[in-house]
């Protein structure tokens, strides 16, 4: 048995549909033209992949489960061994998908091109969901974080996430969702502990604009007043920072100013800073600040990872809280 397969993971995150990251620098992108690359990198990636590697990062123990294609699983395989990432995926024949991430350096802005996913019947789409939710069993104790984060593969329920939330919460975890579209409108009837849209995504989610920070705290409120209410809700607001609203507090965590190497992860990073304050028991103000630091170090970093763990504690020192409450 591979030795990876034994460790107990603290967090565990949900991958349905990893990817390899093929993220490409250029000087200045011109849509149209020939662009000449100045590097290249390939990295195992995907959001709950992410989120597993900025967690290991900082030390905390981690597992993930989902699917991931034989053809290349090389990397991913790489990734776990490397970080000491507990490996529970399921293998399918073929390749995990590839996405391309085109980083802009005069601008700082990344362009992505992400591809769907797997393309499964719904017959093996239930098989497979089947052996998730066994899987999960084997994986999670009273206690433990379950992070569920990203979009479904192809033809997936879209109450896939809410089905596999109950599954944990009866099982005593704690969880974190970090979705969009159907996938996260029925996943908080689940009432997960955390989620974490972007302002983006809430709106969609309560089918009206959220122009400006009070509007987003009126939706994170209306949500916390729901009979199947989340307990947190934190809200990605891009450069303004992000917002973190419970029942007692509305509080913005202003960016940190940091040079940019890549945009791509950041908020997968935030999602393991907020579980890794949850872990030490930190109050919503020092969780606002080292989910910010995570993923301001991140923003420094091609791939998932972070710089080492005292430079992340020493971000979180600078960041500025405002109360909005």
């Amino acid at each position: 048995m591979n030795p990876l397969h034994r460790i107990q993971p603290r967090v565990v995150c949900v991958a349905l549909n990893p990817a390899l990251d093929h993220t490409i620098e250029v000087k200045q992108l011109c849509a149209g033209t020939v662009n000449r690359a100045l590097r290249m990198q390939v990295n195992a990636g995907g959001k709950g992949i992410n989120v597993a590697s900025c967690l290991s990062d900082f030390g905390i123990r981690s597992g993930v489960t989902g699917q991931i294609g034989r053809e290349n699983a090389d990397r991913f395989e790489a990734l776990f061994s490397a970080k000491g990432i507990a490996n529970r995926c399921i293998y399918l024949e073929g390749l995990t998908r590839i996405n391309t991430k085109i980083v802009d350096l005069a601008s700082g802005q990344t362009t992505e091109v992400n591809m769907p996913g797997p393309q499964l019947s719904a017959d093996a789409i239930r098989a497979l969901i089947e052996r998730l939710l066994a899987c999960l069993e084997g994986m999670v104790r009273p206690g433990s974080w379950v992070v569920f984060s990203g979009s479904l593969p192809p033809q997936w329920p879209v109450d896939t996430y809410r089905r596999l939330i109950a599954h944990v919460q009866q099982l005593g975890a704690q969880t974190l969702l970090d979705a969009s579209g159907a996938a996260l409108t029925a996943g908080v009837g689940a009432a997960p502990d955390i989620i974490k849209p972007n302002r983006e995504e809430l709106a969609e989610m309560l089918g009206r604009p959220l122009d400006d920070i009070r509007s987003v705290i009126a939706a994170a409120r209306e949500l916390l007043a729901r009979p199947d209410a989340p307990g947190t809700v934190i809200v990605s607001l891009g450069g303004e920072g992000a917002l973190f609203v419970d029942r007692q507090v509305a509080l913005l965590a202003h960016p940190i100013p940091t040079a940019l190497t890549s945009t791509v992860g950041a908020g997968d990073a935030m999602v393991a800073g907020i579980v890794a304050a949850q872990i030490a028991g930190m109050p919503l103000a020092d969780c606002a600040r080292l989910a910010t630091a995570f993923s301001a170090g991140k923003l420094k970093q091609v791939g998932p990872h972070l710089p080492a763990p005292d430079t992340v504690r020493a971000l979180a020192l600078t960041v500025r809280i405002s109360s909005l409450s």
